[in-house]
C-alpha cells in the first residue's frame, strides 16, 4: 500500500555526525531512507554572511512520521535553528512508496 510520502531536508555538519544522524533516524523508524549529500552552504546568520561545509540530508518519510522526526531533530541537532523543510511527494512508483511506508512502521 502506498503512503503519503514526504521528503525532509535537514542540513548537518559534514562528517561523522551526518552519518550518525542518518543511522539513528532510520534505526528509530522515523524514516525509511536518508541520503547524505556533501556541500557548502552560504547563508546569512546574525547579520553576517557565512560559508560552511555541511551535508544535506534528504530524508524519505511519511506525513504521519513528520511530527516525530521534527521533534527528534529539534532535540538532537547541534544548530540553534536547524533546517527542517518538508516537501510533499506528488507521485512515485507504487512499490517505492509502499517501501517508505513499511520503513517507518
Amino acid at each position: 500500500m502506498a503512503c503519503a510520502a514526504r521528503i525532509v531536508f535537514v542540513t548537518v555538519p559534514r562528517g561523522a555526525k551526518a552519518a550518525r544522524f542518518a543511522r539513528q533516524i532510520v534505526a528509530l523508524r522515523l524514516a525509511a531512507c536518508v541520503n547524505i549529500l556533501p556541500g557548502v552552504s552560504h547563508y546569512r546568520w546574525k547579520g553576517k554572511i557565512c560559508c560552511d561545509a555541511e551535508s544535506l540530508m534528504m530524508i524519505k518519510t511519511t506525513s504521519a512520521s513528520v511530527p516525530r522526526l521534527r521533534k527528534w531533530i529539534a532535540q538532537n541537532h547541534p544548530y540553534e535553528v536547524p533546517e527542517f523543510l518538508v516537501l510533499n511527494v506528488a507521485s512515485g512508483s507504487p512499490g517505492y512508496l509502499a517501501w517508505i511506508g513499511e520503513g517507518v512502521r
